[in-house]
């Protein structure tokens, strides 16, 4: 009887021996979630978690990021090491802006202010406005200033503060914005199609619609 009881007790401690390294591995994988089923996390992954949860927050967002090169000027790590209108002249997505900004006289002021927010209209966005308009406004440096001038604020903006934020552009008008997540408006109007690119100088927010000051 003592022979069997102590073979069953060996039988067991060895099943529990087999058992306890799989019951750990899996409190592993569900705590890594994300990370991938059947591996456990490291703990420097756990910061690059948190890091995709607040995307928004630290890193540019939107559908047109997709149209981003990877590499090179144009990209978001090239884009970062620019002034903000070498930055966008970088861009071809931003060619009919660059070509404003350039027939204002507005390169220089645009790359050695400090801290600011551009929100850049697309060349699609010029293309909303009829072509007899645009090209009014193209040729009279006064107005072209105003407008370009309203699309940029003295500070860098986050996308929480896009959220419900009201805010002085350097034309001195001002411009409205509102939304969560990924999703964010200016003027009620103009989508924010790819946000939170950083330049040297500036955070910038690509738009899909001219923002006009009243």
């Amino acid at each position: 009887m003592t022979s069997t009881l102590r073979i069953r007790r060996t039988a067991l401690a060895v099943a529990a021996a087999a058992v306890l390294p799989f019951a750990l591995a899996a409190c592993s994988s569900d705590s890594g979630g994300a990370y991938g089923s059947g591996s456990a996390a490291s703990a420097a992954d756990v910061p690059a978690a948190g890091a995709a949860g607040a995307t928004t927050a630290d890193q540019p967002f939107g559908p047109a990021c997709a149209g981003v090169p990877k590499e090179g000027a144009g990209s978001f790590d090239g884009m970062a090491k620019d002034p903000v209108a070498t930055a966008a002249s970088n861009n071809p997505a931003l060619s009919t802006l660059v070509a404003a900004v350039k027939k204002a006289g507005l390169v220089d002021t645009l790359n050695n202010a400090k801290d600011i927010t551009v929100f850049a209209p697309t060349n699609d966005a010029f293309a909303k406005i009829p072509k007899a308009d645009l090209d009014k406004v193209l040729a009279d440096k006064a107005i072209l200033t105003k407008i370009l001038t309203y699309h940029v604020v003295g500070q860098s903006l986050t996308p929480q503060q896009l959220e419900k934020g009201s805010f002085e552009t350097l034309q001195k008008g001002m411009v409205t914005t509102a939304g969560s997540g990924q999703a964010y408006k200016v003027n009620g109007t103009s989508n924010v199609v790819c946000g939170n690119v950083r330049t040297a100088n500036a955070n910038v927010y690509i738009v899909d619609t001219v923002l006009m000051p009243k």
